[in-house]
């Protein structure tokens, strides 16, 4: 599960994605406002996002926010990473974050550790391709399960 924080990003870099043409940096006070979002924990996660390349700031009039890639550059794997750190449900199957296991002999021989495997393997494959881009745009909508 992504952290409240990891969901408030991507609420705010859908709508600096929505302004991205316009070139007009957006005041957090506006993003806060439009997104539902603490201002003071919205700019922790801006500032974040800016020291890890995503947005670049203003400061002054005519100040704010804007992102520093197009959004259709921007895949929602990297936000995920930068706010929560690793995507995988263990360290142990981390691509980025790797780590053993404290209570893991032998990864060789885990049997939970294939199945975890395939775990992140099914998130990235949603992750990387999707972008920010992609959340502009209306979601599709899904078809209804059967239930016998």
């Amino acid at each position: 599960m992504i952290s409240k924080k990891a969901k408030y990003a991507l609420k705010a870099l859908k709508l600096l994605s929505e302004r991205f043409e316009s070139k007009q940096p957006v005041l957090i006070a506006e993003i806060a406002e439009k997104e539902n979002i603490p201002k003071k924990f919205l700019e922790a996660i801006l500032l974040e996002l800016r020291n890890n390349g995503i947005l670049h700031s203003q400061k002054g009039k005519g100040g704010g926010y804007q992102l520093r890639l197009p959004p259709e550059q921007v895949t929602i794997a990297k936000i995920v990473r930068i706010i929560d750190g690793p995507i995988a449900p263990m360290l142990c199957v981390s691509l980025h974050f790797y780590g053993k296991c404290d209570d893991c002999d032998d990864e060789v021989t885990c049997r939970i550790r294939p199945i975890m495997e395939k775990v992140r393997d099914a998130n990235l494959a949603v992750y990387e391709h999707t972008t920010l881009k992609d959340l502009m745009e209306e979601a599709p909508l899904l078809p209804a399960h059967n239930n016998p």
